[in-house]
Order: structure tokens, then sequence, then C-alpha cells
């Protein structure tokens, strides 16, 4: 059995059972709101069901699509959702693992290939977008000695520091040697006091780069050279045939930086968050001119970043009325999941966003404080929602988190908290659920139990499943295995009655 991943717990945490609910007939889905149409720019979804964005492990080293790719979101099509987000999709031409990449020409036949499966598994029902992504160095925890043999520059504020510690004038002009090698024999209290922050981040934590970082060039020129490679990543989604793209502005990635409280930035991006949300709005219409006005374009970002010094929900309403101002075609919330508060990774690994308390609010567990982890971040969204609509917008807001029975989703709809709902590891559970509780077989819903074993997948950098399904018919013919041969890679398929 695969262990827990690291992950931040409450003090005293509550154990939740997951809620117990009556499912609606065929007519009573027929008549809810859950499966109403709605329609997004030039998009109609045939109902407010929505699959979030999941990465899941399976692209090659080169950031290509493979047959397992296309096997989950076949099976993800064949629960026949409205609106189906394909996982974060790199925009840079860079190596990122396997991850999906779509920041060169080469990768559209493997995307029209998945589009085109999507369509066919869902007989045109799913809508597909793709999720957009830009993101920067995050190095492994390095071993001790080859931190201090190969990567901490040493400077002359070292030297001194060592002067001063040791009252020794002779450090001030010590060779680099003497340095590292005093450094690597040195006590953890000795190195707080000689390393700066951030060196001592780089130390435990691994480096890691931020938008703040404007001593390198590269990160300096961000705002100039963002804008062109969403557009150019935007305009290969529209060649690839997805019906929108999603653009990544949550987590622990590039444009969440330039959202944040945090970024101070002092060449008009950071500071202020008139100027935090300039280069978004710069990369939106980069977009916007590429692909067209008759393209849904829309964003994914944060109620609340769950960090201190973060911004919070009245930074997210100012936002989502910006981009709604902008002409964003929805706006898809999420909450937390940063770098600034996660648990120290082990040598050899990098550090994971997901392990905090902001990781926590992201991907909330039964293991929870006394409001639990069901649609814990709906309140947020639903002051969102009212902030633009009060500022004169109807763009569709997106609810995620915790959503996981017919009448939870649909008094968030009633209540008018959102305008669709998405549901990310309910639907890895049963990629069925759209379609059992719309022909009123939700009885047969097999129910994420929120332990979160689908994220400590993810953390290890393995191929995501599902605990409820993965050890399952193992012997079924046709089916793809992990490559220790224990794990199924797609869910069983259901015998419909329909």
């Amino acid at each position: 059995m695969l262990k827990s991943s690291r992950m931040w717990k409450f003090a005293t945490p509550i154990k939740h059972q997951i809620p117990d609910t009556r499912w609606p007939t065929a007519a009573e889905s027929s008549r809810s709101l859950l499966f109403r149409p709605i329609r997004v720019c030039q998009v109609t979804l045939s109902s407010r069901t929505w699959v979030p964005a999941m990465v899941p492990w399976r692209a090659t080293e080169d950031g290509f699509v493979t047959q397992d790719n296309l096997d989950w979101y076949r099976r993800f099509a064949r629960g026949r959702p409205a609106a189906l987000v394909l996982e974060a999709t790199g925009i840079r031409d860079i190596p990122s693992g396997p991850l999906l990449r779509i920041g060169h020409d080469r990768f559209l036949p493997g995307l029209k290939k998945l589009v085109d499966t999507v369509r066919k598994a869902s007989d045109g029902q799913t809508k597909l977008f793709i999720q957009i992504i830009d993101f920067l160095a995050v190095k492994r925890r390095p071993d001790r000695s080859k931190y201090f043999q190969r990567f901490l520059q040493i400077t002359d504020y070292h030297r001194h520091s060592l002067s001063e510690l040791t009252d020794d004038s002779t450090w001030k002009h010590a060779d680099e040697q003497r340095v590292r090698g005093w450094l690597a024999q040195a006590s953890e209290e000795t190195v707080a006091r000689v390393l700066d922050d951030r060196e001592l981040e780089a130390l435990r934590f691994g480096y890691r780069e931020r938008v703040t970082d404007t001593h390198l060039p590269h990160i300096k020129e961000l705002p100039q050279a963002l804008p062109r490679i969403f557009a150019d990543a935007a305009g290969r989604a529209r060649a690839a045939g997805f019906d929108g793209v999603e653009l990544h502005y949550a987590h622990a990635y590039t444009m969440a930086g330039f959202h944040s409280a945090r970024n101070d930035r002092g060449d008009g991006y950071g500071g202020a968050r008139e100027n935090r949300v300039r280069l978004p709005l710069e990369v939106y219409r980069a977009v916007r001119e590429k692909v067209g006005d008759d393209y849904a374009v829309g964003v994914r970002f944060l109620a609340d970043e769950v960090i201190a010094g973060g911004n919070r929900i009245n930074d997210a309403s100012y936002f989502g009325v910006e981009f709604a101002k902008a002409g964003f075609d929805y706006l898809s919330l999420s909450k937390g999941g940063k770098f600034e508060d996660a648990e120290q990774p082990k040598v050899g690994q990098a550090v994971y966003p997901y392990t905090g308390q902001s990781g926590y609010e992201c991907m909330p567990t039964t293991l929870s404080d006394a409001r639990g982890p069901f649609g814990r971040a709906v309140p947020l969204v639903a002051q969102i929602k009212q902030a633009v609509n009060l500022a004169g917008f109807e763009t569709p807001v997106v609810a995620t988190g915790g959503i996981t029975t017919f009448d939870q989703a649909e008094a968030i709809l009633q209540n008018n908290d959102a305008d669709i709902i998405g549901m990310a590891r309910q639907a890895l559970a049963d990629p069925d659920w759209f379609r059992k509780v719309r022909s009123g077989h939700g009885n047969e819903v097999r129910r994420c139990t929120y332990t979160n074993y689908c994220e400590a997948l993810d953390q290890a950098h393995r191929q995501v499943t599902c605990k409820l399904w993965d050890r399952k018919e193992l012997d079924e013919s046709g089916i793809t295995l992990s490559p220790d041969g224990r794990r199924r890679l797609v869910a069983p398929d259901w015998n419909d009655h329909i």
C-alpha cells in the first residue's frame, strides 16, 4: 500500500465521514440546474459539470502525448462531463519531465489526437479545454556536503560573518576552499548565522526561483517575454482543436507569483494590486489577440493564498472583477497550494507545494477541523461571484474543492454561489459520476473518501490512480498497468444499464 504523503495536519483533527445523501431520479436530474446547459463564449456546455485539470504523470519525458494519456482522458470522456480541462501543460520548449507540453508545433499531432479521442469517446458531448502554465526553476534539496562544496557562492559577506563569529580576522581573506570546508563541518546553528535566508532555504529545501529575483535577467524580463509565449501556446491550442484555453494563474507557479501580495517587484509589476494584476492582464490581451474573440479563454486563480503575507479574499475579488472586465470567458477558483509553507523535502527530492497548510486547503482531507473538507472554498467563491456580478458582469464562475454529492452541487447553484460545479478527486474516483447521476443511478457512484491517496502518488511523481479502483480486475484484458504491475491506470468500465 502506498504510504501517505507528507501533509500538514490540524493539531487536533476531527475525522469526518463522507456525507450521506439521497441520489436524484433521472426525472429530478433533468429538472436540476446542474444538468442545465450554460454558454461559455461560443461553447455551449450541455450541463454545469466540469472536471478541473489534474496532472496524471503520463506524458513522455519530452512532453509528448502517450497512449496512457489518451486512455486517461478517454475514460473521463466516457463519463460525459460537460467540460474536461487538460492537465497543466507547459508553454516553454524546455525539459519538464513527464508533463505535457505545448511550447512548439511538434507537440500538435499528439494534442490533436487527444482532442479527437475525447470527442469520439463522449460522442461530442464533452468539451475539452487545455490549461497552459509557466513555472520557474525548482531544484532538489541538495546533500549538505555537495551544497557547500559546489552550490554555495562564497562572498565577502560569508568571510566577514565568519570573522565576526570566530573573532578571527584571517577569515576576511580566506580562500574559497577554506570557507567551504569549514562551513561543511559547522553546526546547524553556526551555518544559520553565516548564511542569509535564501541560502539557508537552498540548503534546507532546494534552490527555488521567484518572480522577485529581478537580479536574474530572465526573471527581470518575464513581463516582456510571457505574453508572447502564452499567446503562441494558446494559438497552438486552437490549432489542435481544443474548445478553449485556461490560463493557469494559481498555486505555486509563475503567474500566481505576480498576483501575490508578496510580489514587491519595483518595475511596475509588483507592489500595489493594480501593478500585480498588470502582467496577468497583458498576458490575457496577448492571448485574446492571438485566438480571437470567438474562442473561449478562461483563468484559474486563487480565492486565498493561505500563506503569511499572501492574497486574501479581497484581493481575489478585485482580481475577479478585473478579469471579468478584461473579457475572460470564465473564472475557475482554487485555494492555496504554495511553496512558502511547504514541508521540508528529503535530500534528493524537490519541495512540493501541497504539503503545508496552504496545500491542505487546496486538497482538504476528511481529517479536518470542525468545518470539514466538503465545499470548503465555496464561501470564498461565492464572494468573488458576488463581486463580479455587482460590477455588472455575468462571467461564469467555477466552484471546486470537496464537492461530491448531487444535493451539494445543486445547492451551490441554487444559492447562486457559482455557475458551474467542478469535481476533480470525485471524478477520478468515479469518472461515470455524471452519467450515473443524470440517469438516476446515483446509488452506484463510487464515492471518493478524500484520503488523498492520489495526491501522494502525484507528490512521488508516479502515475496517478485512485485506491478505490486501481487494484480491481487486474486480469481484465486490454488494460494497462503501472510499471510495477500492481495498479491499473484507468477505472473499470461501468455497465450503465442504459
